[in-house]
């Protein structure tokens, strides 16, 4: 098995994976949202404090298993650096006590294998990634090369959520809670939010124009009732999908995609995995899904990305492994 450690950010998981059979055989991830809700967002300090708590109490649970890890792979970047170090130091430590070797993981990569949990992957592929930190599309070639197609130049689609949540005093993480107030809004066309760079003729995605609109609006009303926060995230839910989809669709334009996958925290978003469908089925794409309880941070798709890289051998030394908080190069 491989043993996989998660703490890029502020969910601290633990996972055990099947190599031969493709079969996560232990998962286990304990959130820090009730923590970092009253902030309204993550405090990194507060982060590491709990994955050091954490961790230990995970890695307790598999100890049964220890005599059948082969290797321990870990997420070393993108992340919080105060968070990714705590994983990485738990890592080093089990891969000198077990005699196993280090796997290191990017992040983005683990997303990417979170659609292929109990299968090989399917090439080629593209890929929309929709998270609290990052917002791309990827094309994925037959030998594996990842080339981005577009991303953010600011916001990311999930930290977007965050922030509008916080405006409307609705806490963190704000992906769920603005999608159930937006379900309950009864005056669709209330509010007219601009969508990003509609007409701009460049791939690429911003979010920062519109959490500032959102501002004004909640500015204005002062104080506000639930039906006026239902309205407001009724009207930037669907403005920030929209801006997703108008990118997309110059993509699937341009571009044939015989598989398309949407990965990452805020693909759970309901209303962009619809319109995606929609595209998908319109270009005759087949579209591939990870599990909703697999689209956050989880150490099962480190285990699942890590275990491809165990086939082929890719282990780093413990002087090497080192954490990069910023995205690099995504090898998968």
């Amino acid at each position: 098995m491989i043993l996989a450690i998660e703490s890029s950010c502020d969910d601290s998981s633990v996972a055990l994976y099947d190599i031969k059979n493709l079969r996560l055989i232990y998962h286990k991830k304990i959130s820090q949202d009730a923590e970092h809700s009253s902030f309204g967002g993550v405090v990194p300090e507060l982060a590491a404090r709990l994955h050091t708590k954490a961790l230990p109490e995970l890695l307790n649970e598999v100890k049964p298993y220890f005599g059948e890890i082969r290797a321990v792979a870990v997420t070393n970047e993108p992340g919080l650096s105060v968070s990714l170090v705590g994983g990485v130091a738990m890592a080093k430590s089990l891969s000198v006590a077990l005699n196993v070797p280090l796997i290191a993981v990017n992040h983005l990569a683990g997303h990417i294998y979170s659609l292929f949990l109990d299968s090989e992957i399917t090439l080629p592929l593209g890929v929309l990634l929709v998270s609290g930190g990052h917002t791309m599309v990827l094309e994925i070639s037959n030998d594996k090369s990842v080339k981005i197609l577009a991303k953010t130049s600011d916001d990311s689609f999930g930290e977007s959520f965050d922030k509008v949540a916080k405006m409307l005093n609705l806490g963190y993480p704000g992906g769920a809670v603005v999608q159930e107030f937006a379900l309950k809004s009864k005056r669709k066309d209330r509010f007219k939010l601009p969508i990003p760079l509609l007409g701009d003729k460049r791939l690429e995605y911003s979010f920062s124009g519109l959490k500032n609109a959102v501002r004004l609006v909640v500015e204005g009303l002062g104080d506000f009732s639930d039906d006026d926060v239902a309205d407001i995230c009724y009207a930037f839910e669907n403005a920030a999908c929209a801006h997703i989809m108008d990118k997309l669709k110059r993509i699937f334009d341009e571009r044939k995609f015989a598989n398309f996958g949407v990965v990452g925290g805020a693909s759970a978003n309901l209303n962009l995995r619809s319109q995606i469908s929609t595209l998908c089925d319109k270009h005759g794409s087949k579209l591939l899904l990870a599990p909703l309880s697999f689209c956050a941070d989880n150490a099962a798709m480190i285990a699942r990305a890590g275990r491809e890289k165990y086939l082929k051998g890719e282990f780093i030394t413990h002087q090497n492994l080192q954490i990069s908080p910023r995205s690099s190069e995504i090898l998968i």
